[in-house]
């Protein structure tokens, strides 16, 4: 799944229409030559030249790096040199007045069709993380955490990789909304959601629980690993604005974690209770403070048996 911000993910997809018209066209004028015996395009000819045609530039140069990890982009690529390589082979033997090979000819129509395919299943691709995000926030919805969630409990159950999950919270989020309006209130909301998206890794999520509260998972990582990462991402919400208040002045925030394993032994719900737990914790804790899930501390005993360290995170 695409981890791009629905404002990216749109703009993304009109640069790959534009693109594909691209090629459209340049496959028409290929066909065109071969079928009337015009003069091929030099261009054409050269070793380079999937890179340097207009849907080249595209891919290889404007393409968003969030683009480029998904594999159906990959796919798209692969087929587009091949098919420059073929139409090249062809207009060589049309410009030599040779007769087509038909074998070359029929590569081509076949990778034509192929490179067709693999662009409206990159296009599906786009379109189908343009469904599955919270449309204020850009954050991923519940159907899509569901579905993350049960592959990655499986891999967890086989032991392939962990998981970390955390409940994040905006502290004194009502207070924003009471101060400053519900729109500066939203606004808060999306600005939180694209800075943990700018740094956290590509392929870590960032799903709307309901409300101010988000589920991040963090896959491949332990609870020291997710410590780690979310004690980057607390500080850096609390000392960077995310937006403009009413009176023109930069309004950051500050956030409360919780923090719990995505458990193989336990149903999915249970470990994001865990990190629920975790993150009732840190706010009674005092707010804007990131605490792992402890068997041994529950919300009903809270404070006194809080570790030192967790305290102090």
């Amino acid at each position: 799944m695409l981890n791009m911000d629905p404002i990216t993910l749109r703009t993304t997809l009109a640069q790959l229409e534009h693109a594909t018209q691209h090629y459209v066209e340049w496959h028409a004028n290929v066909l065109r030559e071969i079928v009337c015996g015009l003069p091929p395009d030099l261009n054409d000819l050269a070793e380079d030249a999937h890179f340097n045609c207009l849907f080249g530039r595209w891919y290889y140069q404007q393409a968003p790096a969030g683009l480029r990890a998904a594999a159906a982009f990959t796919a798209v690529g692969s087929e587009h040199e091949r098919l420059h390589r073929v139409a090249a082979r062809v207009l060589r033997e049309v410009a030599a007045n040779e007769p087509i090979v038909r074998d070359d000819f029929e590569e081509l129509l076949a990778s034509c069709a192929q490179l067709r395919r693999e662009l409206d299943s990159l296009r599906h691709e786009i379109e189908s993380a343009l469904r599955n995000r919270d449309a204020l926030t850009g954050a991923y919805d519940r159907v899509e955490m569901l579905r993350e969630l049960r592959e990655w409990h499986e891999l967890a159950k086989r032991r392939v990789q962990t998981c970390c999950l955390v409940f994040m919270d905006l502290d004194h989020f009502k207070d924003i909304n009471d101060r400053c309006g519900h729109h500066v209130g939203d606004a808060v909301l999306a600005g939180a959601v694209r800075f943990l998206v700018q740094h956290l890794r590509p392929y870590d999520k960032v799903f709307r629980y309901g409300g101010d509260e988000f589920l991040i998972a963090l896959p491949g990582a332990d609870l020291a690993l997710g410590q780690t990462a979310i004690r980057r991402v607390r500080d850096g919400l609390e000392s960077q604005p995310l937006v403009s208040s009413p009176d023109g002045s930069g309004l950051s925030v500050t956030a409360s974690f919780g923090l719990a394993l995505l458990d193989p032994e336990v149903s999915i719900e249970e470990s994001i209770e865990r990190a629920d737990q975790a993150l009732l914790l840190a706010k009674t804790a005092g707010r804007n403070r990131a605490i792992s899930w402890d068997e041994r501390v529950t919300t009903s005993t809270r404070l006194p048996r809080l570790r030192m360290e967790d305290i102090e995170e």
